[in-house]
């Protein structure tokens, strides 16, 4: 997977990928980071790559012609993928759209700025529109890291354990389960009995339970789409009745 991220701030990229996942899958070159720094392909002397909006108002607007140009001179050094715009007005990203993503060769990720960008950026250049959530950054970099993190850990080789990502949060369409360690008792609170007990199957059946339980009591609007058989939806009512809900 390649990423060319589009930035005005390129320096912002050097620290979040030098650890972790997301690091290690860099040094195996089973992901590969381009930065792009827009302020390359500016206009006049300044290196402009904003300015006042036409009609007035508060607020710079990012100029057409250095993100063309950088999409442009992205393209010739190999870039692949769609063009992303990272947006407060794009379709909210989740992991059914990480899953997508992670099936594509690259893509290059726009972090926008200011007020936003030339509505011509978004018409005649972007592909796609992503926002990370119902609030405001002072910047795409931000969201396009998050975008990438999320993207690069379901690429075949990047986790350790793949099998690990298979029962996260949202991959089954609810959360996950509680999960415990050692020591098996601490400050008096104890790990769930039947976690101790080896019974791979009631310990797969307490992980559904407690897993619907949870999304019942936090996100319980995910149930409604949910991939649930009659045993999750039997849990479920069973469930409401516990917890009063």
């Amino acid at each position: 997977m390649e990423f060319h991220v589009l930035t005005i701030f390129p320096g912002m990229f050097d620290s979040p990928f030098r650890w972790g996942v997301v690091a290690r899958a860099m040094q195996r070159s089973l992901v590969r980071l381009v930065v792009h720094d827009l302020r390359a392909f500016g206009c006049g002397p300044h290196a402009s790559t904003d300015d006042y909006p036409y009609g007035g108002g508060g607020g710079m607007v990012m100029r057409p012609e250095p993100l063309f140009l950088a999409v442009e001179a992205a393209r010739e050094v190999g870039a692949m993928g769609p063009v992303i715009l990272l947006s407060p007005q794009g379709e909210i990203f989740t992991q059914s759209m990480a899953r997508e993503l992670a099936r594509l060769p690259g893509m290059i990720l726009i972090c926008g700025r200011y007020e936003g960008v030339d509505e011509r950026v978004r018409t005649g250049l972007v592909e796609r529109e992503v926002s990370i959530g119902d609030y405001v950054l002072s910047g795409g970099e931000l969201a396009a890291m998050v975008l990438m993190d999320a993207v690069s850990r379901l690429l075949e080789g990047v986790v350790g354990n793949q099998d690990s990502i298979l029962m996260e949060s949202f991959e089954t369409g609810i959360l996950d389960c509680p999960q415990y360690t050692r020591p098996a008792v601490f400050r008096g609170m104890e790990v769930p009995a039947v976690l101790l007990s080896g019974d791979h199957g009631a310990i797969a059946r307490w992980r559904r339970r407690e897993a619907l339980r949870q999304t019942l009591k936090r996100r319980p609007e995910l149930l409604e789409v949910a991939p649930l058989t009659q045993e999750d939806r039997a849990m479920v009512e069973s469930l409401r009745a516990e917890e009063g809900l």
